[in-house]
């Protein structure tokens, strides 16, 4: 009976962990997908107005941190041994195969739009911010001194991976800032895809799904806790997401597109000879008087009839 019994139950695990398997590469490609509306975007308008820089460098600098720490959790057997003798309960730490190639991708694609930016239209205010910036070189100061510890022998290889880990956790936490402060200062979400928001909030749904069965399938919930940054990024992003939803779907509806002027106006500029220049982003600048503006060979007269001018050159 107790066999049978085991037996079942090893199955069932074996049933969890292939649903596991599952979730894990499907929240990889939604998450994967997400970065692509905003890269088309910024390619279809030609333009990154509308986008904050700093959001763009906090996403350089956190996938990089989660992409040496995936790594090193996947395929790093000295850190793997310093998890296991820090978690002697447990069976392992939760990284998975779809974690390293997300994180990977995640940073590829973050240097692409880095790229965009330098090579489409954007306004002369849109630069990196004096706080990003320190925060980016502080990060990397601080690597350097855990690095330092490390080699020195007061820590060990596991620590700088919490290091990098906590760093993913505060820049995940913070770089969506300047972006939901740009969106307030505008009144819109231009520029800034809602179908990005749309797959990432489904990827971090997907994610924490994933961590919370490994955890059950190992019978470790302090596993979690060894894999904070993937709790932490999840949460992060879902909270975020909804507030981004609320500025597109709710609060700046009528403003994430330009309302174009009533027929009626538009004809009266037209008629008055005033044509709107705008924006990439729909806003008037200003505009542009065409009544005093004649073809080329307006003064050339081609077969005219007209009594007065043919007198004038005889």
């Amino acid at each position: 009976m107790l066999p049978s019994l085991f037996k079942m139950e090893q199955d069932s695990l074996a049933t969890w962990r292939i649903v596991s398997e599952i979730i894990g590469w499907t929240y990889f490609f939604v998450w994967s997908i997400s970065f692509y509306p905003q890269v088309y975007l910024n390619w279809k308008r030609k333009s990154v107005k509308g986008l904050s820089i700093d959001f763009l460098f906090y996403n350089v600098l956190g996938f990089f941190c989660y992409s040496i720490f995936n790594m090193s959790f996947y395929f790093d057997e000295e850190v793997k041994k310093e998890y296991q003798s820090r978690h002697p309960d447990g069976d392992g730490n939760l990284v998975r195969l779809n974690d390293v190639v997300f994180a990977i991708h995640g940073f590829i694609i973050s240097l692409l739009i880095i790229l965009q930016t330098c090579i489409y239209k954007k306004h002369e205010t849109q630069k990196i911010s004096s706080f990003a910036a320190s925060s980016v070189w502080l990060a990397c100061i601080g690597a350097v001194l855990v690095i330092s510890t490390v080699h020195y022998g007061g820590a060990i290889w596991l620590d700088f991976m919490y290091y990098l880990s906590s760093v993913k956790l505060i820049v995940s936490f913070i770089k969506y800032l300047p972006q939901v402060w740009i969106n307030y200062k505008r009144q819109s979400t231009q520029g800034w895809s809602v179908q990005y928001i749309l797959w990432d909030l489904s990827g971090g749904v997907l994610s924490i799904i994933q961590l919370l069965l490994d955890a059950y399938i190992d019978g470790d919930w302090s596993g979690i806790e060894g894999d904070n940054v993937k709790l932490g990024l999840g949460v992060i992003v879902i909270g975020y997401d909804l507030v981004f939803l609320l500025q597109h779907y709710v609060l700046y509806y009528n403003h994430h597109r330009h309302i174009t002027p009533i027929p009626q106006e538009r004809r009266s500029l037209l008629i008055d000879g005033r044509v709107p220049v705008e924006d990439d982003d729909g806003s008037v600048l200003s505009y542009n008087s065409s009544i005093n503006r004649r073809p080329i060979n307006a003064n050339r007269n081609y077969g005219s009839t007209n009594i007065s001018l043919y007198a004038a050159s005889v």
